[in-house]
């Protein structure tokens, strides 16, 4: 089987149709019955997979040193047979199954490194670990439950853990980019009827960079294939020194990272039904061999898919995680236009950097995902899209719409620290109690979501029009923000605070508690911190909260 032949990739037509394509068909019926998304069996599979196609196509262009045009790629997309023939002379590292080297696959691994045997189902990030497994510990995913796999899907799930690889013991490597890294994807949106419709290709195309960005910058001739995947030689070969840095390969290997020592079964495979797909095939595979002290990538990687975020002083940006809470509007600032405040730094993956420099975002959406993990433990996957919106003022435009989403991130961050600790004083009083209360900011997030994209949206419109003078002429605007937090702030204070057991209600400690957040939500904090100027509230209600630290920006 080869990844770059067969048709093993799960797509979903505009029509509706259901088929399974080789990489090169990606742009097949596009002007009638185009391929619109991934259709994978897992939310994780889908990111991967998109993962492989843009990192394919990206591959392609920059080894063969060709010109990347964006805009021509989306608008006049090159055919199947184009597609089929730029691919052609990648096609030796794809190779899947066979007694040679195999996409993604150790080919020295073997009996004389007595590697553990594994059953497939641990190439799945969220299965059982071993000490799970051996304490009977696995009570929500239970093991067992993908004995055997489909090549397609094997295929998907060794890329997939190859891309999001955690922590995994002694030697037992991270991916390229840590433990569930944040992936931000731009996602092609047709504004205009007159635009050409949406298609899976186009989302590709969006996020391939132009090869110059590619370019190895180190003295060493890596126009070996080997130095592009990893597979093709011994790592004793490619990583003399026990790590791998950004100038000992090609820049392309940071799509075709390989941390992991890995070599499937394809000696014992059975016949019947894939465990995750459900398609019958005679191929199935059910075990695979590993060992530890893979690829051990170290140094200033920059990932070109991922957003990150400054370390400690003198030391590399390390690329940022999806963390407990989910992804929301108060990352958008950061993933987008970047953050630069004395408490955080972020810089925008390249692809957004790049997207943004050359064309408007009008077109676009941006869809961000990654497994939120606990060192080895998966807790949860996460995924959302969000709008993006026209600059097309230049760097000044840039530079007031970060100004002005600024000031609706930072109140917007303090009213829902004090709408939490509002409703923990109603429920506990101002002793206060140990729990987790990150349902309350999630309903604050939730609720104010549609309001802030507006309110960017008018931003957007102000700092076209305005450029630097925007932040000034947005007053009304940020004003209108605040009543829309205060609002919100009050109605979730009333839902959440009568929850409690009728019985555990104090009206004296419920009504001090809402005094309390209202003297904060019309407070001089929340106020400067929208860049505004307030008259002191008359009466205000005396906190007998304990101190605590306020969040530190967005």
């Amino acid at each position: 089987m080869n990844l770059l032949e067969e048709p093993w990739i799960p797509v979903r037509t505009a029509q509706g149709r259901r088929r399974r394509i080789a990489p090169h068909e990606i742009t097949d019926g596009i002007d009638t019955d185009p391929i619109v998304r991934l259709d994978a069996p897992r939310a994780d599979f889908n990111g991967a997979l998109m993962q492989f196609l843009i990192g394919l196509v990206q591959t392609a262009w920059a080894r063969a040193g060709r010109r990347w045009d964006r805009t021509a790629m989306l608008f006049d997309p090159p055919s199947p047979d184009a597609l089929r023939e730029a691919f052609l002379p990648l096609r030796a590292a794809f190779e899947f199954d066979g007694d040679g080297t195999r996409f993604m696959q150790d080919a020295t691994l073997g009996a004389a490194d007595a590697p553990a045997e594994n059953g497939i189902a641990a190439l799945l990030i969220e299965s059982p670990g071993e000490q799970a497994t051996e304490r009977n510990t696995d009570h929500f995913v239970k093991r067992g439950r993908a004995a055997a796999l489909c090549p397609a899907c094997a295929a998907t799930a060794l890329f997939t853990l190859m891309t999001n690889a955690p922590s995994g013991g002694a030697g037992h490597r991270t991916s390229l980019r840590g433990g569930g890294p944040l992936t931000t994807l731009l996602l092609y949106d047709a504004e205009s009827p007159d635009d050409p419709p949406p298609a899976l290709w186009r989302d590709v195309a969006s996020n391939v960079l132009d090869p110059r960005h590619l370019k190895p910058k180190s003295d060493k001739d890596l126009s070996a294939p080997k130095f592009t995947f990893p597979w093709l030689a011994p790592i004793s070969e490619l990583q003399p020194r026990a790590e791998t840095q950004p100038l000992d390969v090609h820049p392309c290997q940071m799509y075709w990272a390989m941390p992991r020592r890995i070599r499937l079964d394809f000696s014992n495979v059975l016949s019947g039904t894939c465990a995750l797909c459900g398609e019958a095939s005679d191929h199935l595979v059910t075990r695979y061999l590993t060992k530890n002290y893979g690829m051990n990538y170290k140094g200033p990687w920059r990932h070109p898919l991922s957003p990150y975020q400054a370390g400690k002083a003198d030391e590399p940006p390390l690329p940022m995680h999806p963390q407990p809470g989910g992804l929301g509007y108060r990352h958008w600032l950061g993933w987008v236009l970047g953050l630069n405040t004395p408490g955080k730094r972020i810089e925008p993956a390249r692809v957004i950097q790049a997207c943004l420099a050359e064309q408007p975002t009008a077109n676009f959406r941006l869809w961000a995902f990654g497994y939120d993990m606990d060192n080895m433990k998966a807790r949860c996957w996460y995924e959302s899209t969000f709008p993006l919106f026209e600059l097309s003022g230049g760097d000044d435009a840039r530079d007031a719409l970060r100004a002005i989403v600024d000031s609706l991130l930072q109140p917007a961050e303090l009213a829902a620290f004090q709408l939490r600790c509002a409703v923990r004083d109603a429920w506990f009083g101002a002793a206060g109690a140990r729990g987790d209360l990150t349902f309350v900011d999630a309903s604050f997030w939730s609720a104010t979501e549609a309001a802030f994209f507006q309110h960017v949206r008018e931003a957007a419109a102000l700092a076209n029009s305005e450029g630097r003078g925007a932040y000034e002429a947005s007053l009304a605007l940020r004003r209108r923000w605040l009543g829309v937090l205060q609002s919100t702030a009050y109605r979730l204070f009333e839902q959440h605070a009568g929850d409690a057991a009728a019985g555990a209600i104090r009206p004296e400690r419920l009504a001090l508690a809402h005094a309390t957040l209202r003297s904060q939500l019309h407070g001089a904090k929340l106020a400067a911190a929208a860049g505004l100027e307030i008259e002191r509230q008359p009466g205000k209600a005396k906190s007998t909260r304990k101190k605590q630290a306020e969040p530190q920006g967005v």
